[in-house]
């Protein structure tokens, strides 16, 4: 089996919990600092993951704010 990239595992991790319901709409993720304490990387690829799941539509960016989950379209 193929090793997943950190940023992908990161990434997969966060889209479980949205889909379950852990994270809903509008919730904020925990802050860059937590997550990196959290999954045991450095920032970059949090910050890698966090761009996928933007692109996805899946979470929205707010400068100086964080990163919130989106409502489904």
């Amino acid at each position: 089996m193929p090793r997943v990239s950190d940023r992908q595992r990161i990434a997969q991790d966060i889209r479980d919990k949205i889909a379950s319901g852990e994270y809903a709409p509008g919730d904020k993720l925990p802050s860059l600092r937590e997550m990196t304490a959290h999954y045991g990387v450095s920032a970059e690829p949090v910050r890698s993951a966090l761009l996928i799941l933007q692109a996805e539509g899946l979470t929205e960016g707010h400068q100086g704010k964080g990163t919130y989950v989106s409502d489904p379209k």
